[in-house]
C-alpha cells in the first residue's frame, strides 16, 4: 500500500485540478534548465574543478607519523629533565610510483620509527596490493640546510605528483595546500601566491614561496600545488604570533625540491655547488655611489682567489645579468638559478663588462664548508657506528686535504654523516666533526672508536673530544 499512495494522490490531483497540475508539470522543466545554467556558470565550474583536483592530488599525499624519545621538562618536578616518548605528525608527497616520498627534515628529525598513512588510495588505485593502514618507511636521506628529507615505502604502482617549474610561478596565482593540519588528515586549503621568492633571513640566500593558503602545524612536508595539480613547493613553516595560521605560510620552491630529491635518491645526500663569488643586489643608492650603468642585477663584491669564478675571469665590480640564460634581478634569483646546476657542470654567467654583456662559462665546484661532501667516502656497513648514530671514516692524508685545514690532532675519526641508530642522550657529533678521544682515551681510527664504545654499558657517561671548525670541544652524552 505504501508504494501506491503517492500514485493515487497524483491521479487525484490530475483529475480534480487540471489547471494547477499543468503548472506543476512545467515547473520541473524550468528548474532543470535553471540548474543546467547554474552548473555552467563560472563559480560552479570552478568549484567542480577544485573538487576534481582535490580528489586526484589527495591520492598522492601521505600522513607521516613518527615516534622517538626526547628530553623534556616538567615544572611540577622542579624543571628536572627526563626522557619521554614523543610522537609527531606531518605530511609528505609521493613523487615516484615506486614509493619515494619527499617531506620536511624537521618532520622526521630524530625519529626512531617512521610510518606513513596513504590517505586517498583504494582498490581501484592499487588493485593488486592490499593497502595497510600504516606502512613502515625508510629514511633515505635528509638535508638540514633546505629542511628536506626523502623517504621510501615498499610499494609500487603508486600515483605520483609532478614537480612544476617554480620559476614560472606568478604572484596572485591560485594554489592549494595539502596535508594534515593539527593532525586532521586529508585536508586541503586554498589561497594565492603572496610572493614568489621571499627571503626570510637577509644573511642567507634561501628563498621561499609565500602564500596565504591556510597552513598550520601538521601541514609541514605537504605539497603546495597549482591548478594543474603539479607541485610548486613543499610547505615548511609559518610566521605566526598565535601559533596558528595568519596568512603567512612558506614553501620550499619546487626547483630546490627537485635538486635535493634527485641527489638524495641517487646518492643519499646533497652536494652543494658554488662558483666562488660574493654578491650584493644592486640598489639605486649603490648604483649612484659607484656610478653603475644599471640599477638592477647583482654586483660581484668579491671573487675568491683560485675559485672557478676567478679562473673563468670574473672580476670584482662586474654586474651579473644572467645565469644559464635567465635574467638575474637580485641575489635570491641568482642563488635559485645556480641551485639547478650540479657539481662539475658548467654554467653560463652573463656579466656587464665595459658597457657590454659578455657570457662566461664557469664550472660549478663543491662547497668546501659543506660537511655532507664527506659522505662519498663511506665504503660500506663497516663505517657504521651504531651507538653514536654516525658513519665514520678514519682520518688519512686524503681526508686532511679534503678538510682544507690543519687538524689540531692528526689522528681520529671523521663524522661523514648521521644515521637514526644512535642510542645516546644529548647532542651527538655532527657531520664534519673529527672524534679524537672517548672518555679521555685517544682513538686513532674507526676500529678503536668502536672498541671504546663497545666497552661502555647502558647508563655510563660518555665524553667525546671532537674537533669542530678548528676548535676542540667536549660533548657530554649518556648511553641509553
Amino acid at each position: 500500500m505504501s508504494k501506491r499512495l503517492p500514485v493515487l494522490a497524483c491521479v487525484a490531483l490530475l483529475t480534480l485540478v487540471p489547471v494547477y497540475c499543468a503548472a506543476q508539470t512545467e515547473e520541473p522543466t524550468r528548474s532543470a534548465e535553471a540548474a543546467k545554467q547554474l552548473k555552467s556558470d563560472p563559480l560552479h565550474v570552478f568549484s567542480a574543478s577544485v573538487q576534481q583536483l582535490s580528489s586526484v592530488v589527495t591520492k598522492s599525499v601521505v600522513q607521516i607519523l613518527t615516534t622517538g624519545f626526547g628530553l623534556t621538562t616538567d615544572e611540577k618536578k622542579d624543571d628536572t629533565a627526563y626522557l619521554e616518548a614523543q610522537r609527531g605528525i606531518g605530511a609528505g608527497a609521493i613523487l615516484s610510483s615506486d614509493g619515494y616520498i619527499v617531506t620536511n627534515a624537521h618532520v622526521v628529525e630524530g625519529a626512531r620509527q617512521i610510518r606513513v598513512r596513504l590517505q586517498g588510495l583504494d582498490e581501484s588505485t592499487a588493485p593488486k596490493q592490499k593497502v595497510p593502514p600504516r606502512i613502515e618507511a625508510k629514511l633515505i636521506g635528509i638535508d638540514h640546510l633546505t629542511d628536506l628529507a626523502v623517504l621510501k615505502i615498499d610499494m609500487t604502482g603508486l600515483p605520483a605528483l609532478q614537480l612544476a617549474n617554480s620559476n614560472d610561478l606568478k604572484q596572485g596565482q591560485v594554489v592549494f595546500a595539502f596535508g594534515s593540519p593539527m593532525g586532521l588528515e586529508n585536508s586541503v586549503s586554498m589561497g594565492v601566491v603572496s610572493a614568489t621568492s621571499r627571503q626570510i633571513d637577509p644573511d642567507k640566500p634561501d628563498i621561499y614561496i609565500q602564500t596565504d593558503a591556510p597552513i598550520n602545524p601538521g601541514n609541514s612536508g605537504g605539497p603546495l600545488v597549482d591548478i594543474d595539480g603539479h607541485v610548486v613547493g613543499i610547505n615548511t613553516f609559518i610566521l605566526s604570533e598565535s601559533g596558528g595560521n595568519e596568512g603567512l605560510g612558506f614553501a620550499i620552491p619546487s626547483d630546490v625540491v627537485r635538486s635535493v630529491y634527485d641527489q638524495i635518491r641517487t646518492e643519499g645526500h646533497v652536494h652543494r655547488g658554488q662558483i666562488g663569488v660574493y654578491l650584493r643586489t644592486v640598489t639605486p643608492e649603490l648604483a649612484e655611489g659607484l656610478h653603475l650603468p644599471v640599477v638592477e642585477g647583482v654586483i660581484l663584491e668579491d671573487v675568491v682567489p683560485g675559485s672557478s669564478a676567478d679562473k673563468a675571469g670574473l672580476k670584482v665590480g662586474e654586474i651579473v645579468t644572467s645565469v644559464g640564460g635567465k635574467q638575474v634581478d637580485d641575489l635570491r634569483q641568482f642563488a635559485l638559478d645556480l641551485y639547478a646546476y650540479k657539481v662539475g657542470q658548467k654554467v653560463d654567467v652573463g656579466v656587464l663588462r665595459k658597457g657590454q654583456v659578455q657570457t662566461v662559462a664557469v664550472t660549478v665546484s663543491e662547497r668546501t664548508d659543506d660537511p655532507e661532501r664527506f659522505a662519498d667516502m663511506v665504503t660500506g656497513p663497516d663505517n657504521l657506528v651504531n651507538r653514536l648514530g654516525i658513519l665514520g671514516v678514519t682520518i688519512n692524508d686524503q681526508l686532511r686535504d679534503a678538510i682544507g685545514n690543519d687538524l689540531r690532532i692528526d689522528s681520529g675519526v671523521l663524522v661523514a654523516a648521521r644515521t637514526p641508530t644512535a642510542t645516546l642522550l644529548g647532542e651527538g657529533p655532527q657531520p664534519g666533526d673529527v672524534i679524537h678521544a672517548v672518555n679521555g682515551v685517544a682513538v686513532k681510527d674507526l676500529a678503536e672508536l668502536k672498541r671504546s664504545l663497545h666497552a661502555l654499558k647502558a647508563g655510563d657517561a660518555l665524553v667525546l673530544q671532537v674537533e669542530r671548525s678548528g676548535l676542540l670541544n667536549y660533548l657530554v652524552l649518556e648511553l641509553e
